[in-house]
């Protein structure tokens, strides 16, 4: 069969190595290959590999972070096939850094080096290149993938999926040159990344713009959990900064208010290693009252603080800081989105012919809130399990996002969104048209301004509401190049958002309501949505929009 697959992070890249095995596959990109998040990624893979860790503990960590609402079946495959996975990327030759101490030997059982981050109850992150583990992994799947018989298109936009008789069967794309083209498929996993680009400030890559779930979407597939948007504590606060990892905190580093207090210790037990969500709310309220806030590594010792971190040694003294001597400026940023298209733990969607995997992917794993370093061990895993998947028998029951009868919201927003698998020469007419059309940049700037200050870190009834208007009023310019389709998906995905936000009348994880501060405890359920018209696969119950409310 013919396998596309979309996305070239750690989990599109696995998903193409694995299936290639049986499978003619091609790979769509639309920057370079080595253009994911994947190579962004700094502190590691958490995985229970050392004699003093099991999978039971990292699923208990998993779920605590998750507030209560991950699915546990997700959970538990994330954490015990975990190991088996990264002894797969050792093989393959991933350059895991390793430890010559001998207490280490002694304690875990082996040389891997091992950090800890938020919310860790052992030190289990396995890294390379000190804060390069991401890059040291993308480029060592980039080799494999090499070495096996796939076709890969880079520089090449994925702009809709072409859907016949209720089933994907193709992808609608932009080429190098920029020209539309269509690929036929049996089979279409979208591996394509999340879109931190809905807001003004994120630690994501410039692609990161949700291509493949606004796809999905106007497609007719069933999303879950999108008002869960993780914000990274500590981005580096100056014009481009980037990530400066949690691993850092895990080391010994510290948050400062202005006034130079630990502020963290008053906000919760665990202090600078609360989960993430705790911490970005922390900082984004001592900013408020002091105006800055600095991570303070200066207790570490000077060498090892260069040698375990050297991207960020990097990174801060270009920024201007010697953060040897001096604490540096930071500030939370869209980072992950927990919710996605949602799927079961084989990455199979509610549409036929449909697979996703990685963080446009909800499977359930991360629930409100996700759990460091479980991203890369999710595209892992659960790519895996998909490629195996693929000529499979589709099951008359799918668990989606962990539940047999997920229920879902059907979505009537025919003014706000077109459906998917248009030909491809029928760009012209389309709704919307040229009287009502934006300046391309102004449609993303406006819809950042927006999410960032009505559906960000913090979010209540009103700014909610406007939000709702403000985005209904935007119009995505008639999209023919790579920047118009990703506008027109980051608004598809911004009015989700929005939406799921305002239904979700309680504060849990990463989505916190000021109006609902407390976490109702028969709410856990997770939120699903459809874009109307939508026909019921058998394992879902539709239901109207207001059930959700």
């Amino acid at each position: 069969m013919h396998v596309v697959i979309v996305g070239s992070g750690i989990a599109g890249l696995t998903t193409a190595i694995r299936a290639s095995a049986r499978h003619d596959v091609t790979l769509v990109t639309k920057g370079a290959l080595a253009d994911s998040a994947t190579s962004y990624a700094q502190g590691g893979v958490a995985v229970a590999l050392g004699a003093d860790d099991t999978a039971a503990l990292h699923q208990a960590d998993t779920h605590v972070a998750a507030a209560g609402s991950a699915d546990s079946r997700a959970v538990e495959v994330l954490c015990t096939d975990g190991p088996a996975r990264v002894r797969d990327l050792l093989a393959l030759g991933v350059p895991f850094d390793r430890s010559a101490d001998r207490a280490d030997l002694d304690r875990y059982g082996d040389d891997l080096a091992r950090g800890r981050e938020a919310a860790h109850s052992r030190w289990r992150v396995v890294h390379a290149d000190g804060d390069a583990t991401g890059a040291a992994i993308e480029q060592t799947l980039i080799r494999a993938l090499h070495r096996q018989h796939v076709t890969i298109l880079e520089r090449t936009c994925l702009t809709d999926l072409v859907v016949r008789d209720g089933a994907v069967v193709g992808i609608d794309v932009l080429d190098l040159l920029g020209e539309p083209r269509r690929i036929d498929a049996d089979a279409v996993v979208l591996a394509s990344g999340g879109a931190g680009h809905l807001y003004r400030e994120t630690t994501n890559p410039l692609v990161a713009t949700g291509d493949g779930q606004a796809a999905a979407w106007r497609a007719g597939a069933v999303l879950a959990d999108v008002e869960f948007v993780q914000f990274h504590p500590t981005r580096l606060a100056v014009p481009g900064g980037g990530l400066v990892s949690e691993a850092v905190r895990g080391e010994g580093a510290v948050l400062r208010d202005a006034r130079g207090r630990r502020f963290m210790t008053d906000v919760h037990p665990d202090a600078d290693l609360a989960p993430r969500d705790v911490v970005a709310r922390g900082i984004a309220a001592a900013l408020r009252d002091t105006g800055a806030v600095e991570l303070d590594a200066t207790a570490l010792d000077a060498s090892f603080l260069v040698a375990r971190f050297p991207g960020l040694t990097r990174a801060t003294r270009a920024a201007g800081f010697d953060w040897t001597r001096q604490g540096v400026p930071v500030a939370p940023a869209a980072h992950y989105a927990m919710g996605g298209i949602a799927t079961d733990a084989e990455g199979r969607t509610s549409l036929p012919g449909l697979s996703a995997v990685g963080e446009a992917a909800c499977t359930g794993v991360h629930g409100a809130n996700r759990l460091a370093s479980n991203s890369l061990l999710e595209g892992l895993v659960f790519a895996v399990r998909a490629a195996d998947a693929l000529d499979a028998p589709r099951p008359g029951l799918l668990r989606l996002r962990g539940d047999v009868a997920l229920a879902v919201a059907t979505v009537d927003d025919t003014a706000e969104s077109t459906r998917a698998s248009r030909p491809v020469d029928a760009h012209a007419g389309r709704p919307g048209g040229p009287a009502r059309l934006r300046d391309a940049a102004d449609v993303r700037q406006a819809l950042q301004a927006v999410m960032t200050d009505h559906v960000g870190l913090l979010r209540d009834a009103d700014g909610l509401a406007a939000a709702r208007r403000a985005l209904a009023a935007l119009t995505a310019p008639v999209p023919r190049s790579v920047r118009e389709h990703e506008d027109r998906a980051l608004l598809d995905l911004a009015r989700l958002t929005a939406r799921a936000a305002e239904a979700r009348t309680e504060s849990r994880g990463a989505h916190a309501r000021t109006d609902h501060p407390d976490t109702d405890p028969g709410a856990a359920t997770a939120r699903a949505w459809v874009l109307a018209p939508a026909t019921a696969p058998t394992a879902l119950a539709l239901v109207p929009e207001e059930a959700l409310a």
